[in-house]
């Protein structure tokens, strides 16, 4: 059996003070999520959506009509969509933070004892679970109280414009790939070359999501593409059905 090797190596020192600069991980993460939903969504949502023409008709012009539209479409909506559930997560954070901000200039002693008892239930025992809160208080009760009682980072609230931005620019990426390739690919080709192209893409994007979270790799990219390949097979046969009954 191979042994693994320490998450440090000969520089414990060194990897923690990497790990403490590369910042809160729920941020890390959260970026993260938004940029690998973007892309992944607008490769695959646009590949579906030209595979599903191209079932019907092969020419240049209903594809790429059909191809920008999704694009474009798709955009709008992730980037409103993540405009609009982060907003409302912001809004009920500030509003949590102003209730206990409120709560320790009303009452600051019970606050005091409620997060003694906070650390006390984390397993100090009683005298020093007093002396942690009295010392939190002295330096920065909100924050203290935040993070204890609430799960929340006063200086690290989300950005619900960094989050729209970013999604609608990792899907128009992601969307412009399967476009791509679709469109530049000899007519004979053009399905074949474009499922190609974007089980590469989903590829890079589940290896590059599980490198960046620490996750298995292989299980990310077999999500990845096993989906991918479902959802242009579905567009295409539903495509090819309206294109030839209807057509």
């Amino acid at each position: 059996m191979t042994q693994r090797g320490t998450l440090a190596g000969d520089d414990p020192a060194g990897y923690q003070a990497a790990e403490a600069q590369a910042g809160s991980h729920a941020r890390r993460l959260n970026s993260l999520r938004a940029a690998v939903l973007g892309a992944n969504d607008g490769i695959v949502s646009t590949a579906g959506i030209v595979i599903g023409v191209a079932g019907a008709t092969l020419e240049f012009f209903p594809i790429f009509t059909a191809g920008i539209a999704g694009l474009t479409a798709g955009a709008m909506s992730m980037a409103v969509g993540e405009y609009v559930s982060v907003s409302a997560q912001r809004d009920t954070e500030q509003a949590l933070l102003d209730k206990e901000r409120r709560e320790l200039e009303e009452m600051p002693e019970e606050e005091l004892a409620e997060l003694a008892g906070l650390y006390e239930a984390k397993g100090l025992d009683p005298e020093l679970a007093h002396q942690v809160a009295v010392q939190l208080h002295e330096h920065d009760a909100l924050a203290a109280h935040a993070e204890t009682e609430l799960g929340i980072d006063p200086d690290e609230l989300t950005s619900p414009w960094v989050a729209a931005g970013s999604s609608a620019v990792s899907f128009t990426i992601g969307s412009a790939l399967p476009l791509l390739a679709i469109l530049i690919a000899p007519t004979a080709l053009k399905i074949p070359i474009t499922v190609v192209a974007v089980v590469a893409a989903l590829v890079l994007t589940g290896y590059l999501s599980a490198r960046a979270g620490g996750t298995p790799v292989l299980r990310s990219i077999l999500r990845n593409v096993l989906g991918g390949l479902v959802a242009m097979g579905i567009t295409y046969w539903i495509g090819r059905l309206v294109g030839h009954t209807l057509g």
